[in-house]
C-alpha cells in the first residue's frame, strides 16, 4: 500500500498566547476565564474580518491562518490595539496581555487542523514578544517590509527549539510613540550623505506614512465588537443619538476609592442629560452593569441604545488617569477612544472634554446655551467636590448610618465652598431621607430644612433640574401642590432627559389628583432608566389600577414585588391593586406580607401619611387595604 501523502501548503500563521496566565488562573479562575473567553471572541471577529480563520483556540492559546501576510499582521496589529484599549479599563494588576508571533512557512494540513515546522517558528516567535507586543520572522518580514506603514526593530538571529536553522526575528512596533530599546542591527551598507531635499523628501514621506499609520492601523474607529441587533432591543431606539455610560472602573489598588470613580461616572451622564438632542440612559440603570464582565451589544440591546461609553479612573495621590472609549452599538465600531494623565486639579477640565468629544463623535451639533449648560460645573475647591461625592453615595444607600455619614460630609462641603449649589442639593435630599427613614423626630422640621436647603442651591445655580423636582414632592408633602407641580414641570423643561424628574413629576400629579396624566411621565421614566428603582413600578402599576387599567396594574405591580420581595411599599399597592381589581384572596395574601415586614402596619398609620389633596383618593386607598384584611 503507498504510504498516505498530507497536503502541504505556503501559510501565513498568527499564534498569541497570555502573558501571565497561570498567575491570573492562581488568583481568579471565574474571572480569568469569563475575561479570556471575551477576548477570544473579539479576537475570532478581527482574524474573520481580515480574511483568515482560527485553527484552534486551547487553553489561553489561539492559531490562526491567513492567505496573506500583509492580512495576518494588520489583524495581529488590530488585536493589540483593541485589547490594549479594554485593559486600560482594569486595575494593572487584572489586565490580560497576549503575546503574538506571525510567520510565514510551510505546513501540513489535515482536515481544518495544521501542523508543522511553519506553525511551531510562529509558537516560538509569540514566546519571545513582549506582553501586548508582536514578533514576526524573517519569512514574514520580507512580504511586507514595504507593504505596511509600521516600523520595525531587528532583534537578530534566535535558536529556536526544535527548528535545525536560526530564525530571524523581529518587531513590530505597533506605538507611535515608542522609544527604540537597545537592539542588535542589521549590518547595511553606508550610503552617501543625503542632501537637504532627499532628507525633505524622506521628511514627507514619513509624515504621509504617519497619516496612514493612524488612520488605517491605530485609528479606534478601526476597531470592532460584537455588534447589537435593532430587532433584539429591549425598547425601540429614541429619534435622537442615544447613549447608555458604563459605570467607570476603579483602577486605583485602593478600593475606598471607588466613590471616585462612581462620581466621575455620575458627572459625565449628568453633563450628557444636559443636552437635549442626546438621549441618555440614568444612572441607576447602568449602575446594574457595575463590575460586572458585560458586553457592549448586550447593554446596548437591553437598554435600547445606539452608543455605549466605557471608561477607568485610577486615582494615585494628586495624579488622575482617565481612560475612556465610545462605542457604536449597531456597528461595533470604537468611533472615539482617548487617555489623560493629569494633576487631580483638572478633573473638572477633563470631565468637560471628554463630554465635549462624546458629543463630537455622536455628531450632535449644540447652541451656545446648550454648551454653556453641558460644560457648567459647580465648584472649583476639589476638595468640596470630593466631599460632596462621597455624601452623594453614602445618601443613595438608604441607610440611617449612611446618611448621618452624608449629611456630615454634605456640611463640610458648603463649609468650604458656601457657593457650591449642588451640596446645598445633596444636604437637602439627606434631611429628606432623614423623614422616610424616621430618623428625625420632628419630620415637618426636617421637610422644611429640605426646602430651605434645595432653594439655597437653586439660588446659586438654577440649572439644577433635579433639584427643582426634589424642591416639588417637598412642596407636595406640605400640601401646597400648584407650586408643586410648577417645579416639577420646570425640571422636566430643563432636562428632559431626566428620568427622575419625570418620575417627579408623575408622583405630583399623583398628589393632585391627575392619574391619567401621570401615566406618560412615569414610562418616560422607565425609557430612560430601563433598569428602574422599585418605586417606579410600584407607582405606574398604582396609576394604572386608579384608571381601571387592572391588568396592566398587576402587571407592574409584581414586577416591584419580585424585583424587592421585603419591599412593604410594593406589598402595600400590590394588595391595593388585587383589592380593587376584585381578587380578594390575593390581596389578603399581601396584607400578610405587609404585615411580615412591620407588624404594626395599620391603617391609621396609612391614613396619617396620605399626601392625596383629594380626600376620595385617601378614602379609596384606605377603603382596598380594609377590604384586604388590614386593620
Amino acid at each position: 500500500m503507498a504510504p498516505e501523502k498530507f497536503k502541504r501548503k505556503l501559510t501565513a500563521i498568527l499564534s498569541a498566547d497570555v502573558k501571565g496566565y497561570s498567575r491570573l488562573m492562581g488568583e481568579d479562575e471565574e474571572w480569568t476565564l469569563r475575561t479570556l473567553n471575551a477576548y477570544k471572541e473579539v479576537m475570532r471577529s478581527l482574524v474573520q474580518q481580515h480574511r483568515g480563520r482560527v485553527v484552534s483556540s486551547p487553553g489561553d492559546n489561539v492559531l490562526a491562518e491567513f492567505g496573506s501576510v500583509v492580512d495576518a499582521v494588520q489583524c495581529g496589529v488590530e488585536i493589540q490595539q483593541v485589547l490594549r484599549a479594554k485593559n486600560a479599563l482594569l486595575p494593572e494588576t487584572r489586565r490580560m496581555e497576549f503575546r503574538i508571533g506571525i510567520n510565514l512557512g510551510d505546513v501540513i494540513e489535515e482536515g481544518d487542523s495544521i501542523y508543522g515546522d511553519g506553525v511551531n517558528i510562529a509558537a516560538r516567535l509569540e514566546s519571545l514578544a513582549q506582553a501586548g507586543g508582536i514578533c514576526i520572522s524573517g519569512s514574514a518580514y520580507e512580504q511586507i517590509e514595504n507593504k505596511l506603514p509600521l516600523r520595525y526593530d531587528y532583534l537578530g538571529e534566535h535558536e529556536v527549539k526544535n527548528i535545525a536553522k536560526p530564525v530571524r526575528v523581529y518587531r513590530a512596533q505597533i506605538e507611535p510613540e515608542a522609544v527604540p530599546s537597545k537592539l542588535v542591527k542589521e549590518k547595511r551598507p553606508v550610503g552617501k550623505r543625503l542632501s537637504k531635499t532627499a532628507l525633505a523628501i524622506i521628511a514627507v514621506v514619513v509624515i504621509a506614512g504617519a497619516v496612514i499609520l493612524y488612520q488605517f492601523v491605530l485609528r479606534p474607529s478601526a476597531s470592532k465588537t460584537e455588534v447589537a441587533s435593532k430587532e433584539k432591543m429591549a425598547f425601540p431606539l429614541p429619534d435622537r443619538p442615544s447613549i447608555a455610560v458604563l459605570p467607570f472602573a476603579n483602577m486605583s489598588d485602593d478600593p475606598k476609592q471607588e466613590y471616585f470613580s462612581d462620581g466621575m461616572t455620575e458627572e459625565v451622564i449628568t453633563a450628557l442629560s444636559k443636552v437635549p438632542k442626546l438621549f441618555v440612559i440614568a444612572r441607576n440603570s447602568t449602575f446594574t452593569y457595575k463590575g460586572k464582565p458585560v458586553k457592549v451589544n448586550q447593554v446596548a440591546e437591553e437598554l435600547g441604545v445606539r452608543y455605549v461609553l466605557e471608561g477607568g479612573v485610577r486615582k494615585a495621590g494628586d495624579k488622575i488617569r482617565i481612560t475612556a472609549q465610545l462605542i457604536d452599538a449597531l456597528t461595533g465600531h470604537h468611533i472615539w477612544a482617548d487617555r489623560y494623565d493629569r494633576n487631580l486639579n483638572d478633573i473638572f477640565t477633563v470631565q468637560d472634554e471628554i463630554t465635549k468629544k462624546i458629543i463630537t463623535a455622536m455628531q450632535v451639533k449644540l447652541t451656545e446655551g446648550e454648551q454653556v449648560r453641558a460644560a457648567a460645573k459647580g465648584t472649583n475647591n476639589l476638595e468640596a467636590y470630593l466631599k460632596c461625592l462621597q455624601a452623594n453615595e453614602h445618601i443613595h444607600r438608604q441607610n440611617i448610618e449612611s446618611n448621618t455619614l452624608g449629611k456630615q460630609l454634605a456640611e463640610e462641603a458648603i463649609a468650604l465652598d458656601p457657593k457650591y449649589a449642588w451640596a446645598y442639593a445633596v444636604l437637602g435630599r439627606a434631611h429628606m431621607m432623614d423623614v422616610f427613614l424616621r430618623s428625625t423626630k420632628s419630620p415637618k422640621d426636617s421637610i422644611a430644612k429640605a426646602i430651605e436647603l434645595v432653594q439655597r442651591a437653586l439660588v446659586l445655580d438654577d440649572t439644577l433640574a433635579e433639584a427643582y423636582s426634589l424642591l416639588g414632592f417637598l412642596f407636595s408633602n406640605t400640601r401646597q401642590y400648584d407650586k408643586a407641580l410648577a417645579k416639577a414641570e420646570h425640571a422636566v423643561a430643563l432636562n428632559p432627559n431626566s428620568a427622575y424628574a419625570h418620575y417627579m413629576l408623575g408622583k405630583i400629579l399623583v398628589f393632585d389628583g391627575r392619574w391619567e396624566e401621570s401615566i406618560p411621565e412615569y414610562k418616560k421614566a422607565i425609557r430612560l432608566n430601563p433598569m428602574p428603582p422599585n418605586t417606579y413600578l410600584w407607582s405606574l402599576g398604582l396609576s394604572y389600577a386608579w384608571t381601571g387599567q387592572y391588568e396592566e396594574a398587576i402587571t407592574w405591580c409584581k414586577k416591584a414585588v419580585l424585583q424587592e420581595p421585603n419591599s412593604l411599599m410594593a406589598h402595600e399597592m400590590m394588595a391595593v391593586v388585587y383589592s380593587l381589581s376584585g381578587r380578594e384572596e390575593e390581596a389578603r395574601a399581601e396584607v400578610t406580607e405587609i404585615l411580615r415586614l412591620n407588624p404594626k402596619f395599620s391603617l391609621e398609620k396609612v391614613a396619617k401619611s396620605c399626601g392625596y389633596k383629594k380626600e376620595t383618593d385617601c378614602e379609596r386607598l384606605i377603603g382596598a387595604l380594609q377590604k384586604a384584611g388590614l386593620k
